[in-house]
C-alpha cells in the first residue's frame, strides 16, 4: 500500500513532466500549422487554372507561308490564323492553343474524329470576315475533325 506521501511525490514527477511534454506538442502543432499554410500558400501561386473559351474553327491550305507573325518562316503544318476575336493586335503570334472538337456547326452529323486535342501555335491572321475564332491549318483541322466538316464548334484554351 503507497503512503499519502509517495503518492504526492509521483504527482509531483508527473507535473514536473507536464510542462516537457506540453511544450513539445505546442511545438510541433504550430510546426504543422506553419507547414500546412506553407503549402496551401505555395500551391494557390503555382496553380494556373485553365479557362476554356468557346468558338469556330475553320481551316485554310497551304501555302502557310509567308504569315503575318513571322513572314517566310516556316513553322510547320501545327499552326492556326487568329481572328479579330482574339488576335489583339498581333500580341497572340507564337501563343500555342490546345483546340478541341465539340461538335458540328451545320448539317455534319458528327464531325470530330481522331485526336481528342491538337496544340497550334498562331502564326497569322485571319482578316476580317473570318468564318471561325481560330482558323486551323488543314492538317490540324483533320487531326480532331472530319474536312468535309468545314466549320466546327471547339474550346480552346491557352497553353
Amino acid at each position: 500500500m503507497y503512503s499519502d506521501s509517495s503518492n504526492h511525490y509521483l504527482n509531483l514527477c508527473f507535473l514536473s513532466a507536464l510542462p516537457h511534454h506540453s511544450f513539445f506538442f505546442l511545438t510541433m502543432a504550430k510546426l504543422g500549422i506553419i507547414f500546412f499554410v506553407a503549402i496551401v500558400f505555395v500551391l494557390g501561386f503555382s496553380y494556373r487554372g485553365v479557362v476554356a473559351h468557346s468558338g469556330t474553327a475553320t481551316f485554310y491550305t497551304a501555302p502557310y507561308v509567308p504569315s503575318a507573325c513571322y513572314g517566310y518562316e516556316d513553322d510547320g503544318v501545327m499552326i492556326a490564323a487568329a481572328s479579330d476575336a482574339i488576335w489583339d493586335g498581333g500580341a497572340v503570334c507564337g501563343r500555342q492553343y490546345k483546340v478541341k472538337c465539340k461538335g458540328a456547326t451545320n448539317e455534319s452529323p458528327h464531325p470530330c474524329r481522331g485526336q481528342d486535342y491538337v496544340v497550334v501555335k498562331i502564326v497569322d491572321y485571319c482578316p476580317s470576315g473570318c468564318q471561325g475564332t481560330i482558323d486551323l491549318s488543314q492538317e490540324a483541322f483533320a487531326a480532331i475533325a472530319d474536312p468535309d466538316a468545314g466549320k466546327i464548334k471547339i474550346y480552346f484554351h491557352q497553353v
